[in-house]
């Protein structure tokens, strides 16, 4: 048996869930609302300030979205009550980042400088001109633009330049040696 899956979600003061037909379920918090359409085999109930998945059999199939739902429904109660963040580093010489209204304009070492807009329900904030702190309250968003962000130039394994997640880990390189 699923062992994330069997867990239940506990349910904090403030939160509200909804399970509607389909298996979409609201979430309201203190941050906002989320909504999401679960796969509809999985039998979601809400019992004594919890949040209950159950699996209707032992398919595969069934195994895998057992864990997957009851995650994605955790990822959004965590979503509207504390929300989510991502930290990024921009590294190199001339590199840098600037902020206007939601507009973020990245100076990268190309000819033009790379402008990108905040989709809606995430936000950029700078500390300093070198760190870029990407938040909202839905996960998926928060991971998938601060991904974007990153690929406008990922770091390389010589000098370390380019864009970073804090916590990651570049794996240096020694440059080439002259002739003998």
């Amino acid at each position: 048996m699923s062992r994330i899956g069997r867990l239940p979600i506990a349910i904090p003061a403030g939160v509200t869930v909804e399970i509607a037909e389909n298996n979409v379920v609201t979430v309201k918090g203190p941050k906002g609302t989320l909504t999401k359409e679960l796969p509809v085999e999985m039998e979601i109930k809400q019992e004594d300030g919890q949040v209950v998945v159950t699996r209707p059999n032992d398919l595969k199939r069934m195994k895998s979205l057992h864990g997957l739902t009851r995650t994605l429904i955790n990822n959004m109660v965590v979503g509207v009550t504390d929300g989510y963040k991502k930290t990024l580093e921009v590294n190199g010489v001339g590199y840098r980042a600037a902020k206007a209204g939601n507009k973020l304009t990245l100076s990268l070492g190309y000819s033009h400088p790379v402008e990108m807009i905040d989709p809606e329900g995430v936000e950029t904030v700078l500390e300093g001109q070198n760190k870029i702190i990407v938040q909202g309250i839905d996960k998926e968003k928060v991971g998938q633009y601060a991904a974007e962000i990153r690929d406008k130039r990922r770091p390389e394994p010589y000098k370390g330049k380019g864009i970073k997640y804090s916590d990651e880990v570049i794996r240096r390189k020694v440059g080439k040696t002259g002739k003998k």
